[in-house]
């Protein structure tokens, strides 16, 4: 970049940082302790992986079923189906590093490889060795990767919204951004309540269903100490979609799956579940009409029902 260029920019970040602040939107990191006080609860657990605090929830009895949210969510988006599942089931799900309460990995290392390897060894560390495993989009990512090479631990799939696939249109605004000069700087500052409720209308399908007390959690834990930074680092991660090898890796994977997938998602659209579906030899896809890319968390009674349905052919086999 020339000088001169160099110059404009930094004088043009200034004046937008002064319009902002005059507007009062800068928003400042929020310390782990007093997040702690609003969204760990009786359940909240903290295990140390890799130096990283990693928060964790382990409720109810009986075969373990493992939850693993997407990328600038939490453990949280599992509520609603942890209410239900631990009525029979041992449910256990985390905060991924870079986001949640557990926040950033310390070497900025962001890519599935590395979240695969935190997924072992968080697995190891709570003492689970035969169960079912669900992810949502980035989570689903880290699930059939964590799958293909770990096919004798997981006895069924569920794969929600999952990444993996490129989608063959743009990037969501909020990684281009991360991706920015400038913007990407602005970002660790200027995180205000409006862009996150933009980014849920993206993600979900039906607006009305977006709460103040939704939007409140996602923006808190976007402010958690170092998340924001986090967020860059793992956005600018090349995860090289369309190689080959990671195409093999998919087709590999001969774990019962479920693919349960939003036909209104804007994110990782629909037509990348057909394709995820017609790659993986056992696989069923299941569409639901109303949901968008968090099914489990938007639509939690319609997925549940079809999520039982699929775990119910295990206990009859």
């Amino acid at each position: 970049m020339k000088k001169s260029n160099k110059k404009k920019y930094i004088l043009y970040t200034l004046l937008i940082v002064l319009l902002l602040l005059i507007k009062g939107v800068i928003y400042y990191d929020i310390s782990v302790e007093d997040l702690k006080k609003e969204y760990a609860n009786e359940h909240s657990k903290f295990i140390e992986i890799d130096e990283m605090q990693v928060h964790y929830r382990d409720e109810g009895k009986g075969f373990p079923i493992v939850l693993v949210h997407g990328t600038a969510s939490s453990l949280h988006t599992w509520n609603a189906w942890t209410k239900e599942l631990k009525k029979t089931n041992r449910i256990i799900r985390m905060d991924l590093p870079a986001f949640g309460l557990t926040g950033p990995n310390k070497t900025a290392d962001y890519s599935i490889k590395s979240y695969t390897s935190f997924l072992h060894q968080f697995l190891e560390k709570v003492k689970v060795t035969k169960f079912h495993l669900a992810g949502n989009s980035l989570g689903g990512n880290i699930a059939w990767n964590y799958t293909a090479e770990n096919p004798d631990k997981v006895v069924k799939l569920i794969l929600v919204d999952a990444s993996g696939l490129p989608t063959n249109k743009p990037q969501p605004a909020v990684f281009k951004i991360a991706k920015t000069p400038v913007l990407s700087d602005l970002f660790l500052y200027v995180t205000p309540k409006f862009f996150i409720k933009k980014n849920m209308k993206e993600v979900y399908a039906d607006d009305s269903k977006i709460t103040d007390e939704l939007i409140t959690r996602y923006h808190k834990m976007a402010l958690r100490v170092g998340n924001r930074q986090a967020f860059i680092d793992r956005a600018k991660m090349d995860f090289k979609l369309g190689s080959k090898a990671n195409l093999e890796k998919l087709k590999s994977v001969k774990t019962p799956i479920l693919l349960l997938w939003g036909a209104k998602d804007n994110w990782i659209p629909l037509n990348n579940g057909k394709r995820m579906d017609s790659i993986l030899p056992n696989s069923k896809l299941v569409i639901l009409e109303n949901s968008g890319h968090v099914p489990m968390e938007e639509n939690p009674e319609e997925s549940l029902i079809v999520l039982k349905g699929f775990l119910k052919e295990f206990l009859n086999e």
